[in-house]
């Protein structure tokens, strides 16, 4: 049957003009991006045979323009329209899950919070996170990409950013990309002006955690926070 000769309560652009999004089906959502079909399959059925493709709807997100582009149907047009909605749906989930309030109690708190930032890196990465007075980031930075060794990190940037955002404290994050996450001399050396800086601006530096593959090193846990 084609789409035209279904009952107007059945067709995805009526559905939702008339009940809302929420209301349809996943076939129909895809329906509505495709827009039209192909001679002897209907948008409809289009749409069900990319959602059998994937197996489910979440596998939908790792789609790439060659399997879309392998079904029947989907022309490279029809293709980017697919892939820019899911990346959009991607960016406002993102979004929304960094909107959430993350409220720093302890080191383990702020490994648990960054350690996937590090997958994969073969090079130190400093992060800033900066915190409201009840604790919670509101900002992150990345600041800096070093070598496999050494991170060249300046002071200012990092309070520049806090002022910036109005942050009330400030915690710093890098990783050692060997595993090793004792902290180098330069890490303490960089970490003691850090400190030092920080508290003649009142905005404390509360920490500075070291990411390994599997463990981590706090330089609050340790007392190695000098004031």
């Amino acid at each position: 049957m084609r789409l035209k000769e279904l009952p107007l309560t059945e067709r995805p652009r009526e559905r939702l003009m008339e009940y809302g999004a929420s209301s349809l089906a996943n076939d129909e959502l895809i329906s509505i991006l495709l827009d039209t079909g192909k001679k002897g399959k209907n948008v409809k059925e289009l749409s069900l045979e990319i959602l059998r493709y994937c197996g489910s709807i979440t596998n939908l997100q790792n789609i790439t323009k060659e399997q879309l582009l392998s079904i029947d149907g989907i022309g490279i047009a029809k293709a980017l329209k697919l892939l820019s909605a899911i990346e959009l749906g991607k960016r406002i989930f993102i979004k929304l899950e960094e909107e959430k309030k993350i409220r720093i109690r302890h080191s383990s708190d702020i490994y648990h919070y960054v350690k996937y930032w590090f997958v994969g890196s073969h090079q130190e990465c400093f992060y800033c996170l900066y915190l409201n007075n009840r604790n919670e980031v509101i900002e992150r930075k990345l600041l800096f990409m070093g070598t496999i060794n050494r991170s060249l990190v300046h002071p200012r940037e990092v309070f520049k950013n806090a002022y910036l955002c109005s942050a009330s404290s400030i915690i710093c994050v890098h990783n050692h990309p060997s595993g090793d996450v004792r902290p180098s001399r330069e890490d303490i050396r960089l970490t003691e002006a850090l400190v030092k800086i920080g508290d003649l601006n009142a905005i404390p530096v509360i920490d500075h955690v070291i990411v390994g593959e599997e463990s981590y090193y706090s330089f609050c846990d340790e007392k190695m926070l000098s004031r």
